[in-house]
């Protein structure tokens, strides 16, 4: 049976943790994280996210651990639109990564509240 992505995001069996840009600017702060961009590089392109890591939702599962050998390393992932950044949340958990949160704000929203801290 096929299912469209609304029905996909529904059944994640996984607790994703969401949270506003500046919730996670500011606990970047205080907690050493990384912010991770998993939209493609055309759209990152034309609307960077300077502060964050450009990792492409394509290729995170296999740059992860290059990137990040610390399970607890908290984990900030943004997109476009939220919906590769909770597929991608999904699959660091699955991975082993214990803390991993989705930013629910737009590509704006995320470069004012890092410009304001």
């Amino acid at each position: 049976m096929l299912i469209d992505i609304k029905k996909r995001l529904e059944n994640i069996d996984l607790d994703i943790r969401t949270i506003t840009a500046e919730q996670a600017i500011s606990e970047q702060k205080n907690n050493g994280g990384t912010l991770i961009d998993v939209r493609e590089a055309a759209e990152v392109s034309k609307e960077p996210v300077p502060c964050a890591l450009h990792v492409p939702r394509g290729v995170l599962e296999m740059k992860a651990l290059e990137h990040f050998s610390d399970a607890s390393t908290p984990l900030y992932i943004h997109c476009a639109s939220g919906v590769r950044a909770t597929l991608a949340a999904e699959q660091l958990l699955k991975m082993g990564y214990e803390n991993v949160s989705v930013i629910t704000c737009s590509v704006p929203t995320i470069n004012q509240a890092s410009t304001n801290d």
